[in-house]
């Protein structure tokens, strides 16, 4: 997971970043790595990273890049091209294995970000990607989740030998298969 942030010393990114680091627990056992970004230099980074654990109490305990030439900033599409260009968005990109961007949020500067929510979509990408499954509207870990279109009645059988609800044709509900976290 990487998320941006504008500059050092925002008042909601401050909160943002204890709470991605006092949720690394969370991030570990899913088997993912936390990287933040801002476009201020490393030493700026360690001056925030003190009113962090100030404000909030927690310690930060995952990288945050300094991209001062912005780089990884371009790269990734963060600079709104009609804002201030030394700042970058507030945006989350879940990034695979294989180096594909699966999921981008983006928030506006008022609004904080919700990890319980990118915890739930980083489960629905692991769980989807080891079975053919995808997970409805609000789905939380546990829930049943859909059949994916793509896969015939006869492959469902094999892999979902318990059965299945169909409400329509494409609308196949199955108990979500037995996987870990």
């Amino acid at each position: 997971m990487l998320f941006s942030h504008p500059k050092d010393f925002t008042p909601v990114c401050t909160t943002e970043l204890a709470e991605a680091a006092r949720l690394k627990p969370e991030f570990d056992k899913r088997d993912v790595k936390i990287i933040g970004l801002s476009v201020d230099p490393s030493d700026s980074h360690k001056k925030w990273e003190k009113d962090i654990e100030e404000t909030q109490k927690q310690k930060l305990n995952f990288p945050v890049i300094a991209d001062a030439d912005k780089k990884v900033s371009m790269l990734y599409g963060m600079i709104h091209p009609k804002s201030d260009p030394a700042l970058t968005v507030r945006s989350v990109y879940i990034i695979s294995p294989d180096k594909k961007v699966k999921l981008t949020i983006t928030y506006p500067p008022s609004t904080g970000r919700n990890f319980a929510e990118v915890l739930r979509v980083i489960d629905s990408l692991q769980l989807t990607d080891q079975h053919k499954v995808a997970t409805p509207v609000n789905w939380k870990w546990g829930d049943d989740v859909i059949i994916v279109p793509s896969l015939s009645d006869e492959e469902a059988k094999k892999r979902f030998p318990g059965g299945w609800k169909t409400l329509k044709p494409y609308l196949r509900v199955v108990k979500q298969p037995a996987t870990s976290r």
